[in-house]
């Protein structure tokens, strides 16, 4: 479990701003899922999703994400693991291959979202904080699923199995190449996840 607990370059909590936000959000009496629910909430509508907004900044860290206010569902996925783990929840990641707009034509991308582990109940939950509009209704639920996307056997679509303690390389590098987050979006995302779990 502990490597659902570090600091890496990505989930940087150890940095003030991290820290500072963790802060805010978490009080004593809060209890774990309250801690989680908040977290989630503030990631998943409070930092915007790049593409939503026609965004001009990429981010990669948890920390620039949290600058900013705004990342694609990668960097988001690393603000939440960041802000859960600087509370001492597991937190990891999880990943899905979508169509990136409606039909496979349109091409696919890799979608990220984040798996919790619940102490009180020895289980983790999946998350999706990618933020909302008409037509993704992601939720904050423990005893079952709200994730923004559904996926389509029929399309080709695909749950990856397993949880990563760490981003995979082959994602972060797409965001290092890249400075216009619109253009990496429609033009730059891999199609599928070859890295193994790690």
């Amino acid at each position: 479990m502990k490597k659902y607990l570090q600091a890496t370059y990505d989930v940087n909590y150890d940095t003030q701003s991290i820290q500072q936000k963790a802060a805010e959000l978490f009080c004593p009496e809060m209890n774990e899922k309250e801690k989680i629910e908040a977290a989630y909430l503030f990631v998943r509508d409070e930092v915007s999703h790049s593409w939503d907004i026609q965004g001009e900044t990429v981010t990669r860290r948890a920390s620039e994400a949290l600058k900013h206010r705004e990342g694609i569902c990668w960097s988001k996925s690393h603000l939440l693991a960041a802000l859960l783990r600087a509370e001492g929840i597991p937190c990891g990641f999880c990943y899905q291959r979508l169509t990136l707009f409606v039909e496979p034509a349109d091409g696919y991308c890799i979608h990220a979202l984040n798996a919790v582990y619940l102490n009180e109940e020895d289980r983790w939950v999946r998350l999706d904080a990618r933020g909302n509009k008409p037509g993704i209704d992601a939720q904050f639920f423990t005893d079952k699923e709200q994730l923004a996307f559904s996926v389509e056997k029929a399309k080709d679509e695909r749950d990856y199995p397993g949880i990563y303690a760490d981003p995979p390389t082959e994602l972060l590098d797409v965001l290092d190449r890249h400075e216009d987050p619109v253009y990496m979006y429609r033009y730059a995302l891999p199609e599928s996840l070859s890295v193994k779990m790690n």
